[in-house]
């Protein structure tokens, strides 16, 4: 490959200020998923103490706990598991890094920014076919545009400009959810199947039109409230979608198609909801054809606010008792040019897709073919095998210091 992934990766700026958990997995016998906490001198075990991410989130004070957590054994620094967790390069006898949620549902807003909500109506209207792409949204960034940026979502100027396009017969389902009062919230993947910093992550074969999409996450606890953040990689196949808005979850849930990582960062008195709202996130993409691929997609151009979005994704007509992941959406759809033909980005195998952020760092993963990447076995059965094997079933519920 010639680079490893590690060599992608950039620590937060306020790294040794922040609160950091995550999952790591132990080898051996007797091994597993294990929570383990971050901090400068290396990467912790506290397994004994919380078993699972998502129990340590439905605590009242997580941040709380994890300063007066009895820590376990130290796996190594946070160097020598993010350099383990490339696939290509690990030492299986050594701990690496998984995705860091667990029992989590992982859902994901869609449509939350103007520019990607005229890509998404572009794919619409191509059906699929990337070579008609560029006409479509020469035509529609004539027409539409300069008009969504500066509308709030569910105002009556929403519905004022809604009535126009449907008058000019421009409204789209995409629209609806982009500036109408009810956000897009999907299940992206299942409970235990995302992919964390340093794994592979798929494009299915058939797809000739795709892309990544940089985000932020955020962590919900099953109330509701919102306990810290991470990076995300919502990867999309434009073409299967654009053929029909029914094959979303074909478009979306594959194997390794949802990356999550490398850390979550917990709300703390130095971190906050507010530091996300004015976040960028950017996006870099290598090939091994020597194509680069560079992308910014800024929080403070969301159309709907983050928590806005995290209360229409849960609330007393929809429960997550184990709590949630959300991604936020993203600002970014790639329109460069790479394979010719029109239609603009679309992945190769063995890209590099690094997505980073100034209080998140950065999140690396190698492109494969999802019938290529390692497949998903550990699931919700194993978990609680593992887990009561290990003699951890009681902290898995019930976290102690």
């Amino acid at each position: 490959m010639g680079t490893t992934l590690f060599d992608h990766y950039t620590h937060p700026d306020d790294f040794a200020a922040g609160t950091w958990v995550g999952r790591a997995w132990l080898p051996g016998t007797g091994g597993g998923p294990a929570v383990v906490v971050i901090d400068a001198i290396g990467v912790y075990d506290i397994s004994a103490s919380v078993a699972t991410v998502s129990a340590l989130f439905e605590l009242d004070d997580p941040v709380g706990f994890i300063k007066a957590v009895r820590r376990g054994p130290l796996l190594g620094s946070v160097e020598s598991l993010l350099r383990n967790s490339d696939l290509t390069v690990r030492d299986p006898a050594k701990p690496w890094l998984l995705s860091p949620i667990d029992c989590q549902a992982i859902k994901a807003a869609g449509v939350t920014f103007a520019a990607s909500m005229v890509e998404r109506v572009v794919e619409e209207q191509a059906k699929g076919d990337p070579g008609a792409a560029d006409a479509i949204r020469s035509a529609l960034a004539a027409e539409i545009g300069a008009d969504l940026g500066s509308v709030k979502p569910g105002s009556e100027a929403a519905a004022q400009l809604k009535a126009a396009l449907v008058e000019r017969g421009l409204w789209s389902q995409y629209l609806e959810v982009g500036i109408g009062p009810d956000a897009e919230v999907f299940t992206k993947a299942q409970p235990l199947s995302s992919v964390g910093f340093g794994a592979e992550i798929g494009i299915h074969p058939a797809s000739t039109w795709n892309n990544p999409e940089p985000e932020i996450v955020l962590l919900v606890s099953s109330k509701g409230r919102i306990v810290g953040a991470t990076l995300g990689n919502d990867v999309n196949l434009r073409d299967v979608e654009g053929r029909s808005a029914l094959l979303l979850s074909k478009a979306k849930d594959n194997n390794g198609s949802t990356a999550i990582g490398p850390f979550v960062r917990l709300f703390d008195g130095g971190f906050s909801l507010d530091d996300i709202r004015a976040t960028d996130v950017a996006l870099r993409v290598e090939g091994t054809d020597g194509f680069v691929l560079d992308g910014l997609s800024s929080m403070s151009r969301i159309s709907r606010d983050p928590a806005d979005i995290v209360a229409q994704t849960v609330s007393a007509h929809h429960q997550y008792p184990d709590g949630f992941c959300l991604f936020l959406g993203t600002m970014f759809a790639p329109t460069q040019e790479r394979a010719g033909g029109g239609g603009g980005f679309t992945h190769k195998l063995d890209d590099i897709v690094v997505i980073r952020s100034r209080h998140l760092g950065a999140l690396v993963n190698r492109v494969r073919h999802t019938d290529q990447v390692t497949p998903w076995t550990f699931g919700v059965r194993a978990l609680i095998e593992n887990l009561a094997a290990r003699g951890l079933s009681d902290v898995a519920v019930t976290p102690k210091r």
